[in-house]
């Protein structure tokens, strides 16, 4: 398998699958795109769109086969590797991961605008702002947390459905947003936080992404260089 990724430090996207494999032991060779632009004539959309129709990543491809969308992805490797229960075991389980899955796919937008996801930075000033200017964002951030308290709640941790799932990598990048921007959380959720930003495959992302040297002014609304 060949997984086409963006930057590490900025695509909150290509975050999800990476991590997910890395977690599950899946193995695949990493392909990276850097990005230079996402218009037509950029170098990265002109390298997305060889390998897929969207021109967007990440994209995953096995022999003829190509993969593109997170959920997509995650829903293929988990019928690839059954037996390795990347979606909670429980039927029910399933449906409410799938369910939350899916509300971070298509929602949380005032979030994703005011926090865009930024690794190497620190900008609790930022995220101070965003709660008090931006009552979407304060929404959002409610949302998350009471997501979040009740799932620990119910399953007693260390992950939102107890062992490591599909849902853990899908709000990975939350997590990064969540420390970029120093959002407040409770002490269940900050130490969930805390656990996911332990994990070994979120490590080794976040390692990859402070070890970039490229600094996008279109990924960064609110600095002029690097810290």
């Amino acid at each position: 398998m060949q997984l086409y990724i963006g930057n590490k430090n900025y695509s909150s996207w290509s975050m999800r699958p990476w991590v997910l494999m890395r977690e599950f032991d899946i193995p695949f060779e990493e392909k990276m795109i850097r990005f230079d632009g996402f218009d037509a004539t950029s170098n990265f959309k002109q390298a997305a769109r060889a390998v897929s129709p969207t021109g967007k990543v990440p994209t995953l491809v096995e022999g003829d086969l190509v993969v593109w969308d997170t959920l997509a992805i995650a829903e293929y490797l988990a019928e690839r590797y059954a037996d390795r229960a990347l979606w909670p075991r429980e039927a029910a389980q399933r449906a409410r991961a799938r369910s939350l899955c899916a509300e971070m796919h298509s929602g949380f937008g005032a979030l994703r605008s005011a926090c865009p996801m930024n690794i190497e930075a620190s900008l609790p000033d930022i995220g101070a702002l965003a709660l008090r200017d931006k009552p979407g964002v304060r929404a959002d951030l409610n949302r998350l947390v009471t997501m979040w308290s009740e799932l620990l709640a119910q399953h007693g941790g260390p992950m939102l459905f107890g062992q490591f799932s599909i849902a853990d990598a899908y709000f990975a990048p939350v997590v990064m947003r969540m420390r970029t921007y120093a959002l407040p959380a409770p002490a269940p959720v900050t130490a969930y936080i805390e656990r996911v930003c332990a994990l070994p495959g979120v490590k080794a992302w976040i390692d990859g992404a402070l070890a970039e040297k490229d600094f996008l002014d279109f990924e960064e609304p609110y600095r002029l260089r690097r810290g």
